[in-house]
Order: structure tokens, then sequence, then C-alpha cells
């Protein structure tokens, strides 16, 4: 309200008033609207284009393979190649079932990246869950890299949680992976005995600079490895993993995970983020599956950030661990010569001239299946 007050006296405070009226709708319309932080964001992810469709074959039963990814706006192009790679591979698309964890403050909201996966996959079937921060951002401890602290890192402990009770198996795979090889295969393989996780698992590690001189000279801390070789348990990476959900639950695993990351906040007894706990409950107990579903390290050196070769022998799955990532260094025009076997799978729209470009005959000259 503007209340006026006439005075005696000079006539100033009067035309200053009357000057006022007059302009404020010039001024008002100087002022300039801008879109908001979800406008911007939606109109970036618009530039993804829709991937083909994919049926089932003539041989498919019923049965879903439930597969469970985090979803977010700084990996969103690797996950999006990720799907593209496993449905195109895949001899039964429909019968696979995508859990998209996204987070709950990411720029791209849930709601945005669920309009997104269903305009580049309109057959696709999934469900996005949001991941409350609020339940591990206390427990996560300053890792060596940034990127390592992401509270989304540690989705996978709670999928148990997240997913319905009714799913009692989940193949977890990473944003930063692409497939070349039928995901039914992996869903296929058998647990024996007790196991609460398979993944591809290598012996020769030395744990020595996993975990700090904390850890190492507590003798009930470093119990957890066992007496024999307390140093070198085999090591696996947990960017693929099948996770048998009812052991994971009736085992409270979530809980065991927990209590590590606790005592990391306490006395400091690891660097490398969200892998370390996973290593203390499961290292030299999970199910080994053939290295030919992670050739993993892909992303190159931490340090240096040079490219790397394959491991040998035959690929399902590529997995671009590490800091560099293929997408990052396309659009900085220095890609290594595996991330041409991602490419094909990239469905961002300045990509789709050389998708085309690309057929999977390039991908069978690089990769022995």
């Amino acid at each position: 309200m503007v209340v006026f007050r006439f005075h005696h006296g000079p006539p100033i405070d009067f035309l200053v008033i009357i000057f006022l009226f007059i302009s404020l709708p010039l001024l008002c319309l100087g002022i300039r609207s801008f879109p908001t932080s979800e406008v911007i964001i939606s109109d970036d992810l618009s530039r993804f284009t829709e991937a083909p469709e994919y049926r089932n074959g003539e041989h498919c039963r019923s049965g879903t393979v439930h597969v469970a990814m985090t979803l977010d706006s700084e990996y969103l192009r690797g996950s999006i190649a990720a799907v593209h790679s496993a449905l195109r591979h895949t001899s039964c698309p429909e019968n696979v079932f995508f859990h998209f964890v996204a987070a709950e403050f990411d720029p791209a909201s849930p709601r945005v990246l669920t309009r997104l996966v269903r305009n580049i996959f309109p057959s696709l079937n999934f469900k996005v869950y949001i991941f409350r921060e609020d339940s591990v951002i206390n427990l996560i401890s300053s890792s060596i890299r940034v990127a390592l602290e992401n509270p989304l890192n540690y989705a996978r402990n709670y999928l148990g949680d997240m997913l319905d009770p009714s799913i009692n198996r989940v193949i977890y795979l990473d944003s930063d992976v692409v497939l070349v090889d039928d995901i039914q295969k992996l869903w296929n393989i058998t647990f024996q005995n007790h196991r609460v996780i398979g993944a591809p698992e290598y012996c020769h590690a030395n744990f020595t600079n996993y975990f700090t001189d904390i850890f190492w000279s507590d003798p009930v801390l470093n119990r957890a490895f066992g007496s024999k070789k307390v140093r070198s348990p085999c090591y696996f990476n947990t960017g693929v993993m099948v996770m048998d959900l009812r052991k994971w639950r009736e085992g409270n695993y979530r809980r065991k995970i927990e209590n590590w990351m606790e005592i990391q906040r306490k006395k400091r007894i690891y660097e490398l983020g969200s892998l370390p706990p996973f290593l203390l409950v499961f290292a030299g107990d999970i199910e080994p599956i053939d290295h030919r579903w992670n050739q993993h390290g892909l992303g190159g050196d931490n340090v240096k950030g040079s490219c790397r070769k394959l491991h040998s022998g035959p690929v399902s799955l590529l997995h671009w661990s590490g800091k560099g990532k293929p997408w990052v260094r396309y659009d900085e025009k220095r890609p290594c010569p595996l991330d041409h076997v991602w490419k094909p799978y990239d469905l961002y729209r300045d990509s789709v001239d050389q998708i085309q470009s690309q057929p999977l005959d390039f991908i069978q000259s690089v990769v022995v299946f």
C-alpha cells in the first residue's frame, strides 16, 4: 500500500510520486523472465534420440530379468548407452525390467528422468525410485576423489529395501558399462551354498593400499579377512554384481555394510568410497563369475589419465571404471581406442550420425567374443 503524505513546502515529493506511477509499467516491462533450472535441464535432455524398438524372439519364455542402475544428470549419457546395449544384445528384451534409482536432489528431477527414459525407450519396462540421500549422508566419509562421495554411489546397499519383496534376484550395473552379450546369461548363473552376491573375482590383489595403517594395525578389524594371507583376499568390483536379495534381506547385509561405514567415520580405515565396505563384508566369499562379465578399468589411469587395453580373454561386458568416461573424452575430442566400442550405443543427438556410421561389425573387430 502506498501512503501519500502532503506537507507544506516545495512540491518535490508529490512530483516524484507522480513520476513513479507513470514509469512503473515501463519498469515492469524491463524485468526479464529466466527459465527455471528444470526447464534448462529438460531442454538439454531433449537432445537424446529415440532408440530402435526391440522385441522378443519367438523362443522367449515368461520370466523377468531384473536390472538395477542409478540414474542422474551427470552420468545419464552413460546410463542410456548401457540400457541401449543391454536391449540390443539380448534375445528377449521385453523380459528385462530396469529399476532406476534417482537422487532426491539431482538437478534433473525423478519426474524429468522418468519422462526422458520413456521418450527414448517407449516400450521399456522400468520403474524409477527416489533415493533419500539423508539415509546415508551421515555415514559417508571423505574419499580420495570427490566423485566417490556422491550418496548415489551407496544406493546399491539399499536395493533390498527399495525393490519389492517379491524380487529375489537383481543384476546391479554401474552407469559406465556396455554389454556386448546377452544379459540373460549373466542372470542365469547359479549360486553355490550360502553366497549372497556373484561377481568376477580377482585373487591376486594386494589390499595393503586399500586400507590404512590404522586398519592393518588393529587385530580385531583386520580379522575381517581371516587369519591367513590377511592382505591378499580375493578382490571384486562392485560395478557388476548379481545379488540374491532374499539372502541379502535375511542376513541384514545392509546393516553389516553400514557398521563398517560407522567405524570408518570414527577411525579412517580406508580411502576409496563405497567399495571397501563391500570388500570387508564379502571379499573371499562371493560366487565367482567369469571375468568376461566385467572388463573393468577402461576409464584409464586415475593419475595420468592414460588409456588402457582389455584384459586377455573373451569379453561380454566392458566397464569404464576409473576417472575417464567415454562420453567426456569424446566431447573433448580425445577418445581412447576402446571408447569407439562404447560409441555405437550413445543416443545423444549429436552422436546419431556417428552411431549409424559405426555398425556392430566394428565392435567385433575390437572385442573378442
